[in-house]
């Protein structure tokens, strides 16, 4: 992300979110590495780091952190963060080395270095995380729906399969089979074949399920599973698709409203 003109890195430690120190820090200086070693030295960082640690890290070594609290902020007292690291057993901070290298630190930890940057970076910081998060949301949530499209797309296919293809069938034939019941959603849910879709859309790639919403993706999921029973029940094409079209209408009613809700509050 960046902020204020600077770049941090975001990466996974485990299912947390670590941002980068090194960056941060060259908000402030190009000697990054220098400005992680003076916030180290303060005892007040010292103490937050080793409340945090206590907190989450179960094999933390707190006689370890009490020497280091005791010598904090004395002329002498040097700590980089992989000595705070190997004699702690610290998980708060972590130093990576290759093409995204540097020290990162949990976004707890993150945002107190960046406050004791500037209050104002911190601020900064934090909601250009927000909103990056809210971005990861949007697209987990587009990409669960799309997988869980997919796999309903293989309880119609059997489906058809088993209803509606003649073991005598080649595979073309068949394939021409699948293609017109899937076109009975896109009819259903679109409005559209899935060739009208790509003669009026000949610069975009892929197909039309792949630029539709998240709510779209939702009803389509649940028309593939009512249009499996309806072709196990033996009903005709043509009803099939009334039917579906009807449901859709109705869905999609209920996902927009319920979408405007969320909005206004």
């Amino acid at each position: 992300m960046t902020v204020k003109n600077t770049s941090v890195s975001v990466i996974k430690v485990g299912n947390e979110d670590f941002l980068s120190l090194t960056d941060i820090a060259r908000f402030k200086s190009d000697e990054p590495n220098a400005v992680i070693a003076n916030w180290l030295r303060n005892r007040n960082t010292i103490e937050s780091l080793g409340i945090w640690e206590s907190l989450y890290t179960p094999n933390f070594k707190p006689l370890e952190f009490e020497g280091f609290k005791k010598e904090a902020g004395l002329n002498a007292f040097t700590l980089s963060p992989s000595k705070w690291i190997e004699s702690t057993g610290a998980i708060g901070i972590v130093s990576k080395s290759g093409r995204y290298g540097g020290t990162y630190a949990h976004k707890d930890i993150a945002f107190k270095f960046a406050s004791w940057i500037s209050v104002e970076f911190e601020l900064y910081v934090a909601k250009e995380f927000q909103r990056l998060k809210e971005e990861e949301q949007k697209l987990l949530g587009w990409s669960v729906k799309r997988e869980l499209s997919k796999l309903n797309y293989h309880i119609h296919t059997d489906a058809i399969k088993q209803n509606l293809i003649p073991p005598e069938l080649t595979a073309k034939q068949k394939s021409f089979v699948y293609a017109e019941e899937a076109d009975v959603l896109n009819v259903a849910l679109f409005g559209i074949t899935a060739k009208e879709w790509r003669e009026e859309n000949p610069d975009l790639k892929g197909n039309i399920r792949d630029y539709a919403t998240i709510n779209q993706l939702i009803c389509l999921s649940n028309l593939e599973n009512l249009n499996a029973v309806f072709i196990q029940k033996g009903m005709e094409q043509s009803e099939r698709l009334t039917e579906l079209n009807k449901i859709a209408i109705q869905q999609m009613k209920v996902l927009e409203a319920v979408e405007d809700r969320k909005l206004l509050k």
